[in-house]
């Protein structure tokens, strides 16, 4: 696979373009709550994974009808919603966002969230136009660490995998992106840079406050650098 110009980013959104971590773990815990269960705190961790809202309930729940597992998946996203004043965008990712958008590179989002949550996160961002493609847990039968979401949103914003990036903070999310053919760029708000990276990430960063445009540009060129030399080793 070449790798050149960066033509385009695809964005994770919960724990990359907003901090929400923490109130998705309380929003779980007081649904799980009305069922009359106390999940553990060490196993909510399973929830920050990038996994589909489905898989998470069949996780904790056992195997339950769909019906079911949309009625329970609309009344913990009804909680969630009443919670979202906590919910903060991750430092510098609007700027940064706007910035690519602004230089026309494509933006794509990859995210486990609903369809409506998606949009509604971008709108508040002030984001909604800057993407030209969203991919939600619901447009693929298999979430993360599955590849499908990546591979879909490549598809659908139409350039090759060589001239994409992909930002992630999970390390579900980072496998997916890679099993995708991705360069991935890893956000530690709530990881160790040593699991990003051991993931597969290339690259790790705090959050985007000083992150750049021609930034993750020289990031892409340089795995293709170390790939081509990897290559070059190889046939040797």
């Amino acid at each position: 696979m070449s790798v050149g110009q960066l033509r385009g980013v695809i964005f994770d959104m919960d724990g990359v373009l907003v901090d929400s971590h923490a109130v998705h773990r309380k929003a779980w815990r007081l649904f799980f709550q009305t069922l009359g269960r106390e999940v553990p705190e060490a196993q909510l961790d399973f929830i920050l994974d990038g996994r589909k809202r489905g898989d998470i309930l069949r996780h904790f729940l056992g195997d339950c009808p769909d019906s079911e597992l949309e009625e329970f998946g609309r009344r913990k996203d009804c909680i969630f919603r009443q919670m979202r004043l906590t919910v903060a965008p991750v430092p510098g990712v609007v700027r940064m966002v706007r910035e690519l958008h602004g230089s026309g590179i494509a933006l794509a989002l990859a995210t486990s969230a609903s369809r409506s949550r998606a949009r509604s996160t971008l709108l508040e961002l002030g984001l909604l136009n800057c993407f030209r493609v969203i991919v939600t847990g619901e447009d693929v039968l298999l979430g993360k660490p599955d590849a499908a979401i990546y591979r879909l949103a490549c598809s659908r914003v139409e350039i090759e995998a060589g001239h994409l990036l992909a930002i992630e903070d999970a390390i579900s999310g980072i496998r997916a992106a890679v099993g995708a053919g991705l360069r991935c760029v890893g956000v530690k708000l709530h990881e160790t840079p040593e699991n990003l990276t051991a993931a597969g990430a290339v690259h790790v960063v705090r959050d985007f406050e000083s992150v750049s445009v021609p930034g993750l540009e020289s990031i892409l060129l340089r795995c293709g650098s170390i790939s081509h030399q990897a290559a070059a080793a190889g046939r040797g």
